[in-house]
């Protein structure tokens, strides 16, 4: 029996110590300058100084980041500097599970945040319309893996075209991002959601119905998969290494660590 999306209802969720949301408040400060008039034999009054004139106009700024396509929260937050990391932009923007955001929002950013013109990220390139399937059955990852084509990363290291090759890819760009998770996570959840077929799709649950079918290895929801794709994974929910990881990024989030996820999630 498929089994419900990630954007069920959690009854319990293991937080990670950086999962703690940091509320901040931005506050401006006015100086009020009194004095008397002086008599006309006193020493000329020496220049007045312009510095905090200057630096309360700076403390006034409101850094701010416009979202590209490919972005996420957790992104952002590390490639801008966020004191208190994404929970923090999502608190000052009053952004709420699943922590959706989209291309052209504009984000403020809590204060000590680096400045926005310091972005060097590229914008990804258009999602690729995925072939939707309406089959039900998964199929085993030995099927899958009819092919044992191989697939080849920028850094020369190659992974097999089967759900063993797609876990350690993932795994691999987890450890870059600071993604925590295992083989034997990963591994168990795929069995349990999919059976380890990349196609699979529920069409019958609550998340169908309001137009969100849950896809792929690890049954994400276009919502959930939008909010936590990690950059430099396909924009396709259903390429196996883009699914794993999003997921994975959403399990740690919200868990902690796909670790910690033993059932429906």
């Amino acid at each position: 029996m498929p089994i419900p999306a990630f954007n069920r209802s959690i009854k319990t969720r293991l937080l990670s110590p950086r999962g703690a949301v940091v509320a901040g408040t931005f506050a401006l400060t006015c100086a009020v300058v009194t004095g008397t008039a002086q008599a006309a034999t006193a020493p000329p009054a020496s220049p007045a100084t312009t510095q905090p004139t200057a630096q309360s106009a700076a403390s006034s700024a409101k850094t701010t980041y416009t979202v590209t396509a490919g972005d996420t929260l957790f992104g952002i937050a590390r490639s801008q500097k966020v004191p208190g990391g994404w929970p923090a932009i999502a608190t000052a923007n009053k952004i709420l599970s699943p922590y959706i955001i989209r291309p052209g929002q504009v984000l403020t950013l809590p204060a000590g945040s680096a400045k926005a013109a310091a972005k060097t990220s590229t914008p990804a390139t258009a999602a690729t319309p995925a072939t939707a399937t309406t089959a039900t059955t998964a199929t085993t990852a030995s099927a899958v893996t009819a092919s044992a084509t191989s697939a080849s990363t920028a850094t020369g290291q190659t992974y097999t075209d089967d759900l063993d090759g797609w876990i350690k890819h993932s795994l691999a760009i987890m450890a870059q991002d600071g993604i925590p998770g295992s083989y034997d996570g990963i591994h168990r959840n795929i069995i349990r959601e999919s059976s380890g077929n990349p196609n699979a799709i529920n069409l019958w649950d609550s998340n169908a119905a309001a137009g969100h079918p849950s896809i792929g290895l690890l049954q994400v929801i276009q919502p959930t998969f939008d909010a936590y794709h990690v950059p430099g994974t396909s924009n396709d929910i259903y390429d196996p290494v883009a699914n794993i990881t999003a997921a994975c990024n959403y399990a740690y989030h919200v868990y902690g660590s796909i670790d910690n996820v033993n059932g429906p999630y």
